[in-house]
């Protein structure tokens, strides 16, 4: 039997950092230790090495965007460890500041959605596993932007929902089930999406999966 995923959670604020709490107690994910600040956020990441990290953006000492600091400072000091952000604002810059060049292990949603245990544990387990878990509004407003020069232009509608999906973090089946196509589908337009993106064969380390979604996000 395997052990519980161990978590680590920063929140300020003492019914929300709670409420959260108990929700992942109650999928089986043990909290290790809930903070409320930044500072003490990095200090048992390291100490405690969970296997993963949740946190609010907005957190003392500035009350400005120190959990997001915070997570950045615990991707690059201890790589590896999955982080998942929570914000109350819908703010790309955020997202792809996290992501960095590599989405694997990162997640971002909006604390409104994360009154749904659901979509707090898919997250969790999305992100213990190396993938990402992006909040669909982010990804929306990313879409929208305007890009001079954009490299997706060549792809079809439904590339596009593919490649939506993928930067949300689900694997083949589950953009299958999401869009109502058959696997063998999904593994076609995927193809499609690296053909049109020239994203020739990748070394392990830089799988074309995780090209395209940097790719799509960052342009």
């Amino acid at each position: 039997m395997s052990e519980p995923l161990r978590a680590v959670l920063g929140e300020d604020q003492a019914i929300v950092r709670e409420g959260i709490a108990t929700m992942l107690r109650r999928a089986g994910i043990t909290v290790v230790a809930a903070v409320d600040n930044a500072v003490d956020l990095v200090r048992v990441s390291k100490e405690e090495k969970p296997d993963v990290v949740i946190t609010d953006i907005q957190m003392p000492p500035k009350l400005e965007a120190d959990g997001l600091r915070a997570a950045l400072e615990i991707r690059a000091t201890q790589p590896g460890t999955p982080v998942i952000v929570l914000s109350q604002f819908l703010d790309a810059s955020y997202a792809l500041d996290l992501v960095g060049d590599d989405p694997s292990g990162v997640g971002y949603l909006l604390k409104e959605k994360v009154a749904s245990p659901q979509i707090l544990t898919n997250a969790v387990e999305r992100v213990v596993a190396g993938g990402s878990a992006l909040d669909p509004d982010v990804i929306s407003s990313l879409l929208g932007r305007k890009r001079t020069k954009d490299p997706l232009s060549a792809l079809t509608p439904r590339e596009k929902d593919v490649l939506a999906l993928m930067a949300e973090g689900h694997s083949n089946t589950g953009i299958a089930n999401a869009l109502f196509v058959s696997v063998p589908a999904v593994e076609r337009h995927v193809t499609g999406i690296f053909t049109k993106l020239s994203l020739t064969q990748a070394s392990s380390s830089q799988h074309r999966r995780v090209l395209a979604v940097l790719r799509y996000l960052k342009q």
